[in-house]
């Protein structure tokens, strides 16, 4: 089948930009997708390019999305295009589903034990809490614990080193010397937190090269919605995934970047070219669910930020009601 056919059997509509995308599949790409423009439809139509035109398995191809909630939106978009069938075939994950089966493949081929995922915030939070009052000697505030976790978080997922996350630190906020005790007393107790599954799964695709080959193998096409919103840790381990053959499709946009305090690195897309040579950037521009009027005040907005790919929002919608301020 080849991709008219395909557009045609499925009556799936595209615009050109589109359609260059949904036809990118070899080799690095990074697909820039402003808002309301269709990402997604890109996304799933994609998948089923690979598969019916191509005849990629779907056991092959990863797709990462941010959330579970979008995993599931994503795969059921693509069953209801495509039939149930060969959706359940996917694999849809987020970045620490793809992280817990590395840990567990681990574990199997390796014959050891990893450390158990807490996932109860109230008990990572009271630890924290009494690990603040044993530097401090004062019990730590809800707002503290808090702002201790977020730097946690922050210092894990930016792979921070000792000194870098002495710099977080404040005479209020020991966050270095509460960070460190943290690690340590999660290694003594067999325990890790979401962040440590990554920083784990990235540790062991590093170490393991036999590991890391029969990821690479089992996945040969890799796709990353909201690329925008994707940590250092989370960039580390795909890279590392699509080291061999090279096919990571990103789809993401870093003027709608939101979690820079959760250290989302949204300059991992303006270094892509650099960090994949030879990497094509594509471009979704046609916005499908605004008027005019507010596309030219969101981009006369933007266009101020220096840090950012050039692109414009624009509309076959009707110009609408002006934007009052």
């Amino acid at each position: 089948m080849n991709f008219t056919e395909f557009v045609r059997n499925y009556h799936i509509q595209l615009n050109e930009q589109q359609m260059q995308a949904v036809q990118a599949t070899e080799g690095p790409v990074l697909l820039l997708a402003v808002p309301g423009s269709g990402k997604t439809t890109v996304l799933v139509s994609r998948l089923g390019y690979m598969i019916y035109c191509l005849g990629i398995t779907p056991e092959s191809i990863l797709t990462v999305t941010y959330t579970v909630a979008a995993t599931n939106d994503m795969r059921r978009r693509f069953a209801g295009m495509f039939g149930e069938a060969d959706a359940e075939r996917l694999e849809f994950r987020t970045i620490n589903g793809l992280s817990a089966r590395i840990i567990q493949y681990y574990e199997r081929a390796m014959g050891r034990r990893a450390f158990q995922l807490v996932t109860d915030e109230g008990t990572l939070s009271s630890l924290v809490g009494e690990l603040f009052r044993a530097c401090t000697g004062t019990f730590a505030t809800e707002s503290t614990i808090k702002g201790l976790r977020t730097a946690i978080t922050y210092g894990k997922n930016r792979q921070m080193s000792r000194e870098e996350m002495e710099a977080l630190s404040t005479g209020e906020l020991p966050v270095a010397q509460v960070y460190q005790a943290y690690c340590r007393v999660l290694r003594q107790r067999g325990w890790m937190d979401y962040d440590d599954q990554m920083v784990y799964a990235a540790q062991i695709l590093r170490r393991h090269g036999e590991i890391l080959a029969y990821f690479q193998e089992k996945y040969t096409h890799l796709c990353v919605d909201e690329a925008q919103d994707t940590s250092r840790i989370q960039h580390t381990i795909l890279r590392l995934l699509a080291g061999r053959r090279r096919n990571l499709f990103l789809v993401g946009d870093e003027d709608q970047s939101i979690y820079g305090f959760r250290a989302a690195e949204p300059g991992a897309l303006l270094r892509f070219e650099r960090d994949y040579p030879g990497g094509r950037v594509l471009f979704l521009e046609k916005n499908y669910r605004s008027t005019q009027n507010i596309l030219n005040v969101a981009n006369a907005v933007i266009k101020n930020n220096q840090s950012r790919k050039v692109k414009s929002l624009w509309t076959d919608n009707p110009e609408g009601t002006p934007i009052k301020l």
